[in-house]
């Protein structure tokens, strides 16, 4: 299990400087990552220093609570995309779906037809820590039914992460179509390493570098 090629590198810090983008860039290729996630305002900056290099770069829409219009979260995907985004991480509007609003499975659908126009990948980020078992399952079936191309576990920004028990039951309940992407609180190697065996395709971090600490002949 190659656990580097699967970590998207991230920086969401609302203190990031340009430096810690570059940063962060450079660190992704020196360590043969699969891709760095940066805030909607850095993407071009992002874009400009990977280059022609196979890094991924991902961004984030309606983040992190997930409650702002459509149409804004649309704007920001299509502003990300312009901007040389291959993947867009977008939070559902939790709110709505607590409500029981037939609305939160038309904007996924509505985000995931924007993104999929212009071949790109999108992800939703449900917030697993705000949620019941029941309504994990119901959150993923949704997600899978609407067009996600992943289902993502958290922002980060919430009480709790990504757990084994949460990615097998996304696991069990979503078409082997969909993946999924395990984030929050992830910061060591066996972290992410029980999170990958239990069915999650990608990492999303802020700690990669301590997570590659681990000596190189562990990390397949």
């Amino acid at each position: 299990m190659n656990v580097a090629a699967c970590i998207e590198h991230t920086n969401l810090s609302p203190t990031l400087t340009i430096q810690d983008i570059d940063r962060l860039v450079a660190e992704a290729k020196q360590h043969h990552l699969l891709g760095v996630c940066v805030p909607p305002f850095w993407v071009q900056r992002a874009k400009r220093e990977i280059g022609d290099t196979k890094i991924l770069l991902v961004t984030v829409a309606g983040f992190p609570l997930g409650y702002s219009m459509t149409e804004t979260k649309l704007d920001e995907i299509k502003r990300a995309i312009d901007n040389g985004a291959d993947e867009v991480d977008m939070v559902w509007n939790l709110s709505s779906f607590k409500t029981g609003m037939p609305w939160t499975k038309i904007e996924i659908a509505k985000c995931c037809k924007l993104a999929h126009d212009h071949q790109k990948l999108i992800k939703i980020i449900i917030e697993t820590a705000s949620l019941s078992e029941e309504e994990i399952v119901t959150a993923s079936k949704l997600c899978a039914d609407a067009g996600a191309d992943f289902v993502k576990t958290s922002t980060g920004f919430a009480s709790g992460g990504a757990t084994v028990e949460h990615i097998r039951l996304i696991k069990q309940t979503i078409p082997s179509s969909v993946k999924i992407k395990a984030s929050g609180g992830i910061k060591t190697y066996e972290q992410a390493k029980a999170l990958l065996a239990a069915g999650a395709s990608r990492i999303g971090t802020s700690s990669a570098l301590k997570i590659l600490e681990t000596p190189t002949q562990n990390l397949t």
